[in-house]
């Protein structure tokens, strides 16, 4: 992209700031600024990218101030742009913890995270358990950038939590051992109870609980109790693994809902829902072909019964 066409956005400093506490937040230890930083993404998307990156933190980069300062784009194009630089890996929204100086108090302020050089997931949800002051990110994860994206593989090398409670179940009752097709076929229904807030002693009791001497099929009983879903609520700071009074505690959300939600279940910044990505179909029980096979049969007995009994 041309230098002129990055320039052509108003100036930085006459763009408003948010709320104090609120706004933009650059992401640590980006690469140095380029003109190259945003040629992989569209136009719209690459100018308001590169007018975002030279904006101070604490600036109101919201839709609506967006599209009001830049009236080349309504607010539908500008919300559509933000999603598409979350799943780029640009950016991502979230809430942070920060510390009255005066009182020592501590309360929660929404922030929009920005970094010009992409970031995979896996770098995100190291940004989430990092908070203000950590310094766990190695040089070689932090200057990662965002690999193409490949819906509906999984990456042997890293599994997701909800995967890793699931395969742990075995270790804990024999009997509901789980095989690990029956894992990747769990996994998006265990993730949706990570989702909505619960633990990982949680979701192994709702697997676990009240189990008989011997289970049969333990895939199928998974999926039953995994299909009633616990009531919403937002992730407690603890069940993050984030301690200490120290540190500024960080949660993120989904880019589109703004649902919070764990790093495993934001995958572009986006939660499934939002993704638009249907459950995976089941794994065992009879095929549908079968099914209706059966239930042809179910009711042409059911006929000649009444018949009979008429006669």
């Amino acid at each position: 992209m041309a230098a002129s066409q990055l320039n052509a956005a108003p100036s930085a400093p006459a763009h408003p700031l948010a709320n104090p506490g609120y706004g933009k937040r650059s992401a640590p230890e980006q690469l140095p600024r380029r003109e190259s930083d945003f040629g992989h993404l569209p136009r719209r998307e690459a100018s308001i990218a590169a007018y975002i990156d030279r904006l101070p933190d604490g600036s109101d980069i919201s839709v609506k101030m967006l599209a009001k300062v830049l009236p080349d784009y309504g607010q539908c194009a500008v919300r559509t742009s933000l999603r598409r630089l979350s799943e780029a890996g640009h950016l991502r929204l979230g809430r942070e913890t920060v510390t009255d100086e005066a009182t020592g108090s501590r309360r929660w302020v929404t922030r929009t995270f920005f970094s010009r050089t992409a970031r995979d997931d896996a770098w995100w949800a190291a940004f989430q358990g990092q908070g203000q002051g950590s310094s766990g990110s190695s040089s070689s994860s932090s200057n990662r950038t965002a690999p193409a994206r490949q819906p509906g593989r999984p990456q042997p090398q890293q599994r997701s939590r909800a995967y890793e409670i699931l395969a742990s179940v075995g270790r804990t009752k024999p009997q509901m051992s789980l095989s690990a097709d029956d894992c990747v076929t769990l996994e998006s229904l265990a993730t949706d109870w990570l989702t909505r807030g619960a633990t990982d002693a949680e979701l192994r009791h709702a697997l676990t609980a009240g189990l008989p001497a011997e289970v049969h099929r333990p895939a199928a009983i998974a999926r039953t109790r995994l299909a009633k879903l616990p009531p919403e609520r937002a992730p407690h700071p603890a069940d993050l693994g984030i301690q200490g009074p120290a540190r500024t505690l960080r949660i993120l959300e989904c880019t589109e809902c703004r649902a919070p939600a764990r790093p495993e279940a934001l995958s572009g910044g986006l939660c499934r829902v939002c993704r638009d990505e249907p459950p995976l179909p089941p794994r065992d029980g009879l095929p549908e072909a079968d099914v209706r096979a059966h239930a042809a049969k179910i009711r042409a007995a059911a006929t000649r019964r009444s018949e009979t009994d008429q006669a």
